[in-house]
């Protein structure tokens, strides 16, 4: 008997490069929902920045995917953070507003 066939090798894979900011797009994507919604915008701005590198390489670079995943968090997270200025202009308004304050000056 002879010893079996040695099994299937593939061949060496060389992966392509990845567009520049798309995966730091996709965490400051994240990071901007769940911790920092500052960092929405600057995840939105750098996934545009490398979604535009993918398309212009025609096939060099890869990344479109991570990169649209982080320009999306990245209008997730500034929407939040547009949510947040507003409650906060809301709350300081109401804060401040002259019935409250010439009520606390009476007591």
């Amino acid at each position: 008997m002879s010893a079996p066939p040695p099994p299937f090798a593939p061949p060496p894979f060389d992966p392509q490069p990845q567009a520049s900011g798309a995966v730091l797009s996709l965490v400051l994507g994240i990071l901007g929902i769940v911790l920092c919604p500052l960092c929405g915008p600057f995840a939105w701005v750098m996934g545009r920045k490398a979604e535009l590198e993918v398309r212009a390489s025609a096939g060099g670079l890869s990344g479109g995917g991570i990169a649209t995943a982080g320009k999306i968090l990245g209008i997730i997270g500034s929407i939040f953070l547009v949510l947040m200025v507003l409650a906060f202009v809301v709350l300081f308004a109401a804060g401040s507003s002259p019935e409250q304050s010439s009520a606390l000056s009476s007591v």
